[in-house]
């Protein structure tokens, strides 16, 4: 499918069958988040794959509680990714402390979206979970106390429908040349370029 198809056909997935996902889309997957960008190239990620079930129920469990349940659509995922956040180039932590920027956050991110459009691709389901109970999953899994965790992914076959995409106008999440500016609208008030 054309990229255009892909990011329409990309939706949050909350339901999931239990058909396991293959160990050669697995391995598309790890490709798609190893190839994304990152600020000064740090890379500041692992990728952990949830998979045996009893772990994957107890990681599921730690993103919902008795009163906070949105997330235990988790617990029909055949296999949970965690993307940790790992200590940047000392580079881009210099950058990010002068530009007060949290650029591993920002990588994160483009991984995950990797994650999720290459998957999409597969033909498998995605959904980003960002509410989890993070002590609990880093001792599941046994991540090292330094580091964090960024989110985790559900993954998996679903039959759920394409679901219409509810998203601002464009006009209203977009402009030209300033926060307001409309296409083809000249902005260089008050400015002259020398030559």
């Amino acid at each position: 499918m054309d990229f255009s198809e892909l990011i329409t056909r990309r939706q949050s997935v909350r339901e999931y069958s239990s058909r396991p996902v293959e160990p050669e889309k697995l391995e598309k997957l790890v490709e798609a988040v190893r190839l994304a960008p990152s600020a000064s190239n740090s890379q500041p990620w692992k990728l952990i794959f949830v998979d045996q079930p009893e772990l994957r129920e107890a990681v599921a469990r730690a993103t919902f509680s008795p009163l906070v349940r949105f997330n235990a659509f988790a617990l029909q995922a055949p296999l949970i990714a965690v993307l940790t956040l790992e200590r940047p180039k000392r580079i881009t932590q210099l950058g990010g402390r002068i530009k007060h920027k949290e650029y591993p956050l920002i990588d994160i991110g483009v991984a995950a979206a990797h994650f999720c459009l290459q998957a999409t691709a597969l033909g498998l389901g995605t959904c980003m979970i960002g509410w989890f109970q993070e002590q609990t999953i880093k001792d599941l899994l046994e991540i090292p106390e330094k580091t964090g965790i960024g989110l985790l992914i559900s993954l998996g076959y679903s039959e759920a429908p394409l679901r219409e995409k509810v998203r601002k106008p464009a006009g209203r999440m977009s402009a030209f040349n300033g926060y307001s500016g409309e296409p083809g609208e000249a902005k260089l008030t008050g400015l002259t370029i020398e030559e």
